[in-house]
């Protein structure tokens, strides 16, 4: 499944966060709650129970719902949902350490270590523009950013979903036609941090960066674009949301 700000789940998930941020927070464990019992799918279900066991006031409680979380993550063998994991286990592990369980919460603080080196995403990765490129162009670090424009990138950065590419290339400063092309990345890549554990587990949107240079070989011609009004709202919680970018 690929992680869309506009799945029903993930807009009941926000809501909840932004009482979360109203310090409203029995309203936001009923919208939490609410996503988990609209949910209709493992990656919707492991994403409204992370959320729920946010809002729980007991440690025992809190770990039943992480629990929960956990065991619909492990039956995805996806992307999205790996980037989670590290997260998922270091909340478990310090679920565990607070109830006395030693030997569980090392162990689960184990795995969190070792499945957060780096990203095991191997792709197809994607970039949105309006730039007109043609295969075996390089997109390099050094431009300005779409969201600060008196800030210089350090790094370039792309996505490994077709529709995160797309919205970049709607939000893309410039007045030529909307491009997703399909690129490789010429080194080594890391998890974008603007992005991973902010507002959702993981990398959902699995958007990365690179210092080096991503090779254009080819492009996505037949993409769903955003709707004029997510578009919109899109641009609104950029603007609610904006603060320092890591670069």
């Amino acid at each position: 499944m690929e992680f869309s700000p506009f799945n029903n789940v993930v807009k009941l998930c926000l809501q909840g966060m932004s009482m979360e941020e109203a310090k409203q927070p029995e309203e936001a464990l009923k919208i939490f709650m609410q996503a988990w019992s609209g949910a209709t799918n493992d990656h919707e279900c492991f994403l409204a129970a992370y959320y729920v066991a946010r809002q729980q006031k007991t440690v025992s409680d809190r770990l039943i719902w992480l629990e929960k979380a956990l065991s619909h993550a492990l039956k995805l063998n996806d992307n999205t949902v790996k980037s989670a994991l590290p997260n998922l286990y270091q909340k478990l592990a310090k679920c565990y350490g607070d109830l006395g369980d030693s030997q569980k919460s090392a162990e689960y603080a184990e795995l969190s270590t070792i499945l957060n080196e780096k990203p095991s995403d191997t792709g197809p990765f994607y970039h949105g523009t309006k730039a007109d490129l043609k295969v075996g162009d390089l997109l390099t670090a050094g431009g300005k950013s779409n969201y600060q424009p008196e800030l210089t990138m350090n790094h370039i950065y792309f996505t490994g979903l077709v529709s995160g590419a797309g919205l970049a290339a709607a939000l893309a400063k410039g007045e030529g036609r909307e491009r997703v092309y399909i690129i490789e990345p010429t080194g080594t890549f890391e998890n974008d941090p603007n992005l991973t554990d902010k507002k959702f587990p993981g990398n959902p949107t699995r958007s990365y960066r690179s210092t080096a240079a991503l090779k254009i070989v080819g492009e996505v011609e037949d993409w769903d674009r955003p709707s004029l009004e997510d578009l919109q709202r899109f641009r609104e919680r950029r603007t609610e949301g904006n603060g320092e970018i890591i670069n």
